[in-house]
């Protein structure tokens, strides 16, 4: 899938960009503030992890609040404009007003991964799924690094609990392609 790039928050919401480099969505570059209904940053503050769950959105005032709102806002343009290398410490920072954000971690995890920093990949796919064991996005993208590491008995382990927590959501859907994907290359 080429022609976009996505990255999953808690509820399983993508974010995608097209081609061009244009987020869809839009974030206040100066204060960092969701504008919008449905943003995805929004919703990775305000959409509960529970599956299939269907967060509404004020516009990201309340969401905006939480604290390291802004600095996730802010990494999540980095990243859907490929710049991991920015989005880390903003991340980081994210993370030190907000320990437990799952999202924030399994932003880390990705832009770690897409930097071929797999250990450290690993490590915040890892923390992101003891806070929030049903994460969608983690679970998926932990999926997708254990097949980049040969690992296709922990893909399959992700693709499990994926089957459980969404029921053919796009996370499963495209880990099982990406685990029969690899089978077939492993057979040829």
């Amino acid at each position: 899938m080429r022609g976009a790039h996505r990255l999953h928050t808690r509820s399983g919401t993508s974010l995608h960009r097209r081609r061009a480099g244009v987020p869809h969505g839009r974030v206040d570059a100066e204060t960092g503030t969701v504008l919008g209904a449905s943003t995805a940053a929004a919703l990775a503050f305000g959409g509960g992890g529970e599956a299939g769950s269907d967060a509404s959105s004020d516009g990201g005032s309340a969401e905006s609040s939480k604290p390291g709102a802004a600095e996730f806002a802010k990494a999540r343009k980095k990243v859907n404009n490929e710049d991991y290398e920015a989005a880390i410490p903003l991340l980081e920072k994210a993370l030190k007003k907000d320990p437990k954000n799952a999202d924030a971690l399994n932003y880390l995890g990705y832009s770690h991964r897409k930097l071929g920093h797999t250990d450290q990949a690993l490590g915040y796919y890892q923390q992101a799924l003891a806070i929030e064991p049903k994460h969608r996005g983690a679970n998926e993208y932990l999926g997708e690094l254990y097949l980049e590491l040969k690992q296709l008995d922990k893909a399959e382990e992700r693709l499990k609990v994926l089957s459980t927590a969404c029921n053919a959501c796009e996370e499963y859907v495209e880990l099982k392609e990406k685990v029969e994907a690899f089978k077939n290359g492993q057979s040829s």
